[in-house]
């Protein structure tokens, strides 16, 4: 069982966004080659859960967002501290539109 977000990518687009839920979970953004460029959560302060937090990145020009994927969870919190810290693991640096987040305190995954 891999502790991945291996879900399949969706479009990232107005009428994909506004078919989800609001439902509480962790989220991923791509760009155009399907690179991980943020790590979301829709935590019990988002607005209309995952739909909502979603909602927000369609008006966000900064990043060229053509992708997504979710996860539904109610450990949204540990499951999005362990998504930060699998791609820290991986890439030795934070998702483009993450590094906003201090982790230092967070700790790290073992690679064995």
């Amino acid at each position: 069982m891999s502790i991945r977000l291996d879900k399949p990518w969706i479009e990232f687009s107005k009428q994909r966004v506004s078919l989800l839920t609001g439902h509480l979970g962790v989220y991923q953004l791509g760009n155009p080659q399907q690179e991980i460029i943020y790590i979301g959560v829709a935590d019990a302060q988002s607005r209309f859960g995952l739909r909502g937090e979603l909602e927000k990145w369609l008006e966000f020009n900064d990043f060229t967002i053509s992708f997504f994927r979710l996860e539904v969870t109610m450990a949204y919190k540990t499951r999005h501290a362990e998504l930060i810290q699998i791609f820290l693991n991986d890439f030795k640096r934070m998702p483009l539109a993450n590094k906003h987040l201090n982790v230092a305190s967070w700790g790290r995954l073992s690679a064995d």
